[in-house]
């Protein structure tokens, strides 16, 4: 299942908004108002949970500076990679674009589509007001 987020302007340079995804503290800034919990558990991995859903451990699998950063989740249980990808537009902002990819059975897919929809959309909104 391959869904992407609207993409937003972003008010930093590419290398800017690269390092501020990199820093996986900086996701809580992103988060949807119903997030029940944050938590960084290493330099480069956080769990978070949003009220009703379980719990979800990501953290930093490949970054290629300034162009895209790709978390991925910790669990085999719901595997899935959330890739930030950024184009630069001039000194001073640059675009972003999420991308949720996962291997997920198809009523799995047809149950998390909506929520993850949702959550990209929220994700880059906060994104784009950085």
């Amino acid at each position: 299942m391959n869904l992407n987020s609207k993409k937003v302007t972003v008010q930093k340079s590419a290398t800017e908004l690269c390092d501020f995804l990199c820093d996986v503290k900086n996701f809580e800034q992103l988060m949807p108002d119903n997030i029940s919990k944050f938590e960084v558990i290493r330099d480069n991995a956080f769990v978070f949970a949003l009220k009703g859903m379980p719990e979800i451990a990501l953290e930093v699998k490949e970054v290629i500076v300034p162009n895209k950063v790709v978390l991925g989740a910790i669990s085999d249980k719901i595997p899935f990679n959330l890739t930030g990808n950024i184009t630069e537009i001039n000194e001073t902002s640059s675009e972003a674009e999420l991308q949720f990819e996962g291997d997920f059975n198809p009523m799995m897919a047809m149950m998390i589509k909506g929520p993850i929809t949702k959550f990209l959309e929220t994700l880059s909104s906060n994104l784009e007001n950085i």
